[in-house]
């Protein structure tokens, strides 16, 4: 017997919860890929440049955490969008060691349009459900992720807490 919804014994590989979040993932990818290729950047990249728009984040370390990105995979976002003219590094003028990342205004004009691409491609992708269900959704998808384990909880869940004896 497992200790969850699970039985090892009946696990199909086109009917668990991990096959449809990959497969969701990748269709909204795809989707969302598509409508951002006007803008030259993909939905993977979509982080990064509203965060630096919404100054949450102006280092690649602070991306790095805020996106759960290793710190390989973001400097070679990084490249990419510096190669297209989107970001700029320059060293901080208060500790040389930190680079600080910055929108152009090509960036800045491209990040002020994500929003509302977002929101379409959502809105298409989400055809049919209610406003409820979307909640729900969301609801549901984020005690999931809470149910991660976390280094600042000691490997524990983030929602057993630090001091939880996972």
């Amino acid at each position: 017997m497992s200790n969850g919804p699970y039985d090892p014994a009946d696990i199909r590989l086109e009917s668990s919860l991990g096959y449809y979040l990959s497969k969701a993932r990748n269709v909204l990818g795809q989707r969302m890929d598509r409508a951002l290729e006007p803008l030259g950047l993909t939905a993977s990249q979509i982080g990064v440049m509203l965060l630096l728009l919404w100054r949450r984040a102006n280092t690649p370390y602070d991306l790095s955490r805020e996106l759960s990105y290793d710190s390989g995979s973001m400097t070679r976002m990084l490249d990419r969008l510096e190669k297209k003219g989107l970001i700029v590094r320059s060293r901080s003028s208060t500790d040389r060691r930190v680079v600080e990342l910055t929108l152009t205004a090509p960036g800045e004009d491209a990040a002020r349009q994500l929003p509302a691409i977002i929101a379409r491609v959502l809105n298409e992708q989400l055809r049919g459900f209610s406003e409820e269900e979307v909640t729900q959704l969301e609801s549901l998808l984020g005690r999931f992720i809470a149910n991660a384990p976390d280094v600042e909880t000691g490997g524990c869940p983030v929602a057993a807490g630090k001091d939880s004896h996972c």
